[in-house]
């Protein structure tokens, strides 16, 4: 059985397999990506792990329609390291020999059976980390909606330590897909890593024991996701709890290459030298290009930046003195971007200006009610930009401080994904 899940969605296969008390894997990948056009059935996960897909690639074994173990298509142990620091053992996993089972089809299995057979980790936890997985996998895919498919026949994965009905197990999460989706826009993915932006804020509203967890937790640095493997908790419970706080600005959510750069990496403070910060966000890029060539020409530091969820954290980093925001966009629209900041004290009064279009008295009205300072009408020339910046920032020095545009261009750099230390001039 293979297809796409555009022709049976995932719930429809597991039933399927339930149905037919069937033995064998199930194997998923999305659409999307460099992978995209290749197809599942050139992948047999017996033999071939290292053609597959880590980012987007699921595998579920089962056994008599029931599910033995699942896993994320990462054939590195970090999954397994997360599992096994609940129980204070993850050092324990440098120094476990290679298995010699499971090698091919599912290494991160046959590691957890070595930590049962040297008692390091007990037949109960082996038990909960097996099933903490799979409910993780079958969050993934039961929100999936574009990818494709295939089921094969074949042996049970051995030796096994515990299956699950699927039929509960479905219906469970479903119910937590659901309710997922009424955390967007805020929330986009359980990658995101949660980071305090406000902690006045957050101290004063909190107990102090949950504030200083909450400050343990949101370093930038763990996921969503990771949190809920520390905490044995499932993905849904822990973005419930710090929702209220991300809805208020207080917390902001960057993505993992995002957090890597603001946290590991030194980034050049920005200089005190008076030069007006912008931040531009359009998800046209030759709108981009040309507002940054404008306004630079005038002496004003700017970041233009094409994708509204990269902006955001963008703009909780620099704090710029004006914020430019186009309302139609993917993902994120100007009025979620223009709310979003508003909530937070770091951007009570900062001017944000709203770009709509000719015939957009509607949006103006919305912009208004989001928080919005002004508007601006596009098409705009050079002159209307000009007037707007300079009502909002005042007039800049065409004597343009290097050191301020540079320090810029290097975080603009860094939230694209891009080594400036390799970038092109």
């Amino acid at each position: 059985m293979q297809g796409t899940l555009s022709e049976i969605d995932i719930r429809s296969i597991l039933q399927l397999i339930e149905l037919g008390q069937r033995t064998g894997y199930l194997e998923v990948e999305a659409f999307g990506g460099e992978n995209a056009t290749r197809t599942l059935g050139s992948i047999d996960p017996y033999r071939d792990p290292k053609r597959r897909s880590p980012e987007h690639f699921w595998i579920v074994f089962f056994l008599n329609g029931q599910i033995a173990y699942a896993a994320n298509g990462d054939n590195s142990l970090s999954r397994l390291r997360d599992y096994v620091r609940r129980y204070k053992v993850d050092a324990a996993l440098d120094n476990v020999s290679v298995p010699s089972i499971a090698t091919l089809n599912a290494p991160e299995y046959g590691y957890l059976w070595n930590l049962l057979e040297t008692h390091i980790v007990t037949p109960a936890q082996g038990r909960s980390i097996i099933q903490s997985m799979v409910r993780e996998t079958l969050f993934d895919l039961l929100g999936l909606r574009n990818g494709s498919f295939i089921f094969e026949i074949g042996p049970a994965l051995e030796p096994q330590l515990t299956t699950l009905e699927i039929g509960p197990l479905v219906t469970h999460i479903m119910k937590q897909v659901q309710e997922w989706k009424q955390f967007h826009p805020h929330i986009q993915s359980p990658d995101q890593c949660p980071v305090i932006v406000d902690p006045a804020q957050l101290r004063q509203k909190l107990p102090e024991n949950t504030f200083k967890m909450l400050e343990h937790w949101a370093d930038g640095k763990t996921s969503i996701r990771q949190m809920a493997r520390y905490l044995n908790r499932e993905i849904l419970p822990v973005a419930r709890a710090i929702y209220p706080y991300i809805q208020q600005g207080w917390v902001q959510l960057l993505y993992p290459a995002t957090a890597a750069t603001a946290f590991n990496r030194e980034l050049t403070p920005y200089p005190e030298t008076g030069v007006p910060r912008i931040v531009f966000i359009d998800d046209g890029i030759a709108t981009c290009k040309a507002v940054e060539y404008t306004l630079k020409q005038y002496g004003y530091a700017v970041a233009a930046i094409d994708n509204p969820l990269k902006a955001l954290s963008l703009v909780f980093q620099i704090k710029p003195d004006l914020i430019l925001c186009d309302i139609a966009m993917p993902d994120l629209d100007g009025f979620e971007i223009c709310a979003m900041l508003r909530r937070s004290t770091a951007f009570r009064q900062t001017p944000i200006v709203m770009l709509t279009g000719k015939d957009g008295f509607i949006d103006r009205v919305k912009a208004r009610m989001v928080g919005a300072t002004d508007y601006l009408t596009k098409p705009f020339g050079d002159s209307e930009l000009l007037m707007l910046v300079e009502k909002y920032v005042g007039p800049c020095n065409s004597d343009l401080s290097q050191r301020a545009q540079l320090s810029l261009d290097a975080l603009e750099e860094e939230i694209a994904g891009i080594d400036p230390s390799t970038a092109k001039p």
